[in-house]
């Protein structure tokens, strides 16, 4: 005999879970139980919702399922923001929560038995590919499954408590079949386009973040440019083709605009980063995507490859003889548009130079919706994918900090937070420290909501509600016993301050007293105006 919970914890040491966020209540403790005679590493957080932000937090840098284990009613409700988070950025996320028990159940009956609720599951199925009630905890697997194939997002399963503490008869294990393997994708149609172009363009989004070397060997046939976006940040790496800047900057916006042919792998051409949709449609479009209508909904593409952007580009590439160097001097562009920042930006510029110094190529960094993070997100340049995280799904501010433990998990960690978003989950500082994870909390503090700060100055109405009255982070950090320091400001003392605490395998805090200046990639400051390019009819989504 084995209890349900026995036979939960087993199905997912057969899905290969090694991690497993969590916070216990009354309904989920035979789940702990279980856990503590299994390998799986349990990570027991402050707040629910921070056991989805660690759970996507270590997905986006592994590759692997994130499993967050919450309780029933509002333990799983708590969680429905991280979890907005992960489905609309794509991760794939097993949420657990657990139901009241089966003999308290009646069906259009909500009868006050604690934590229950009228229809859990229809919460999550907004914000999930899918939602499972497990009445055989042991097929868990399915489920796991599920979030981790193609497209990845996040799924919702729900277990009776008393399917958890009673004993099962039965130990069903799920079979898998043989692995399909999948005829070449018809790329024909890309390959006719692509001979005829002269100035072609590769546009790699979040479904391309493994396929780095395919993407590489396809853009050096054709001396295509490469744009990554926030989602594929490191995918290239520094290779000589990556541009390495956003389409925000008029600099590089000009190569989108001049190209003859845009290739999109993997991308859904979200509006944040082609600022909503303004960047006009490419001469011609081709799309790689596993999901056709994904990538149909916003630029109508001229040739759609329903495939994985690894098979994608491998079968273009196939096709193609060796090419040209890239249409575009890249080194003269980036020169350029730096060069022009550096001027307009001195600060912020001297913040990534320092940032980048102090923090080691094989570091994972978190950034928050603040303008630091911003910043990081436009030009941080990590050194290879699943390296900087950016919570440009729903854009959930306070997403850093929690989801920094889950990618400590997997290895050093930076987060970068502002004063407001970090104190959406600071007693997360008690699970950092006990867990001793190697991450670096970086607390920017300019005193209040900067980012709406500046949207309310740029509208010329006084700033009103984005002030806030904020701890001594030090004082709070080192009350938790973890390390902490604080500086003023983001030039050499905050660089060297930083490197110190990245090198030390306990958790710190560093704390700078600095305001910036949001960067173009913000939408005050588009440099495009105007409607989406889907409003023209001749795009044929208007």
């Amino acid at each position: 005999m084995s209890t349900g919970a026995e036979l939960l914890v087993a199905g997912l040491e057969r899905a290969g879970v090694r991690v497993v966020f969590g916070l216990p209540g009354v309904h989920n403790l035979p789940a702990w139980e279980a856990l503590r005679r299994s390998p799986i590493r349990l990570v027991g957080v402050r707040h629910e919702q921070a056991a989805v932000y660690a759970a996507d937090g270590y997905a986006r840098a592994t590759g692997e399922v994130g499993v967050a284990l919450v309780t029933t009613g509002p333990g799983a409700a708590n969680t429905l923001g991280a979890t907005g988070e992960a489905w609309a950025s794509r991760s794939p996320v097993v949420v657990i929560a657990t139901d009241i028990p089966t003999t308290l159940k009646r069906r259009g009956v909500v009868g006050g038995a604690l934590h229950e609720a009228s229809d859990q599951r229809a919460l999550f199925a907004p914000v999930t590919k899918g939602t499972y009630r497990l009445d055989d905890p042991g097929e868990i697997e399915t489920a796991v499954a599920e979030a981790l194939a193609v497209p990845r997002r996040p799924v919702f399963v729900e277990i009776p408590t008393d399917r958890l503490s009673g004993d099962v008869a039965r130990w069903d294990i799920v079979e898998f079949g043989p692995e399909v393997v999948e005829d070449p994708p018809d790329v024909s149609g890309a390959l006719e386009v692509l001979a005829e172009s002269w100035k072609p363009v590769i546009w790699a989004g979040g479904g391309a973040v493994d396929a780095g070397p395919e993407v590489i060997v396809l853009a050096e046939r054709l001396g295509a440019p490469i744009f990554t976006t926030y989602s594929a940040r490191g995918l290239v790496g520094h290779h000589p083709l990556a541009i390495g800047l956003p389409p925000h900057l008029p600099e590089a916006g000009a190569i989108w605009e001049q190209a003859d042919v845009v290739l999109a792998l993997g991308s859904d051409l979200d509006g944040m980063s082609t600022m909503n949709w303004r960047l006009p449609r490419p001469h011609r479009l081709i799309a790689v995507n596993v999901d056709g209508a994904d990538a149909r909904k916003n630029y109508l593409p001229d040739v759609l490859v329903e495939a994985d952007a690894a098979q994608g580009a491998r079968a273009m590439a196939a096709g193609l003889p060796p090419g040209p160097l890239s249409w575009v001097d890249l080194d003269a562009v980036r020169a350029a548009a730096l060069a022009r920042l550096r001027e307009e930006h001195p600060d912020e510029l001297a913040f990534l130079d320092g940032f980048a110094r102090a923090v080691p190529p094989e570091t994972h960094v978190v950034a928050d919706m603040c303008i630091p993070g911003y910043w990081l997100a436009a030009l941080h340049a990590p050194a290879a994918a699943r390296r900087f995280q950016y919570p440009m799904g729903w854009g959930t501010l306070g997403y850093a900090f929690p989801a920094a433990l889950g990618a400590a998990a997997a290895g050093p960690t930076v987060s970068v937070s502002g004063d407001g978003g970090f104190l959406f989950a600071c007693g997360e500082l008690a699970t950092a420290k006990q867990e001793r994870l190697p991450l670096t909390v970086v607390v920017v503090d300019d005193g209040g909501y900067g980012m709406l700060r500046y949207d309310q100055r740029h509208s010329g109405v006084q700033t009103y509600g984005v002030d806030l009255v904020t701890p001594d982070f030090a004082m709070l950090a080192e009350s938790f016993g973890i390390r902490a320091q604080s500086v003023d400001g983001l030039g050499d003392a905050f660089a060297d301050a930083l490197a110190a605490q990245v090198a030390d395998p306990e958790p710190t805090l560093l704390v700078a007293q600095a305001a910036l200046t949001p960067p173009p990639t913000t939408s005050p400051r588009w440099y495009r105006e105007g409607p989406p390019s889907w409003a023209d009819p001749l795009t044929g989504l208007g």
